[in-house]
């Protein structure tokens, strides 16, 4: 017959304790997201404006799962400000891996400028970025904060 063995708590300090929880806390370290901007799809034009979305690749470089319950972000376009995006659904960034974020942006060609409605006949465009996540993670909640520049590939939905 096996008998159960316990031992009284009295026989594990209180530092031991609070010293193996600090040690798991430790190990605990966070490293900002590598975000970027992978694609412009194009979803509606009308009269008044249009609509397309901003297609992100997020790597979440660390261990532990990330949640993001803000996303903030302005768009230029070849140096013309197109639109700000807000999507504050909550995001699920699964650990040491990639995810695909998508942004869905609005914009008024009043807003924009006569020569807006070229740009969207191109096949890639200059854009700009700037914006901030904020992220709930187990270290409590951080804020990363959104730049980017560069060219990125304008995809035409609409024929």
């Amino acid at each position: 017959m096996l008998r159960q063995r316990t031992f009284p708590l009295s026989r594990f300090p209180f530092p031991v304790l609070l010293c193996l929880s600090c040690a798991t806390l430790g190990r605990l370290a966070f490293t900002e997201p590598d975000v970027s901007l992978q694609e412009i799809a194009v979803t509606g034009i009308g009269l008044t404006g249009g609509t397309f979305d901003l297609v992100f690749d997020v790597f979440n470089p660390n261990d532990y799962r990330i949640r993001s319950t803000r996303l903030e972000v302005g768009v230029d376009l070849e140096g013309t400000h197109f639109g700000d995006a807000l999507l504050d659904r909550p995001l699920d960034l699964s650990p040491t891996n990639h995810n695909r974020v998508v942004v869905p942006v609005r914009f008024e060609w009043a807003g924009v400028g006569a020569g807006a409605k070229a740009l969207l006949t191109r096949r890639a465009v200059g854009y700009g970025i700037t914006g901030r996540v904020l992220l709930d993670t187990p270290l409590g909640d951080k804020t990363v904060a959104l730049t980017g520049k560069g060219n990125v590939p304008l995809l035409k939905l609409l024929k």
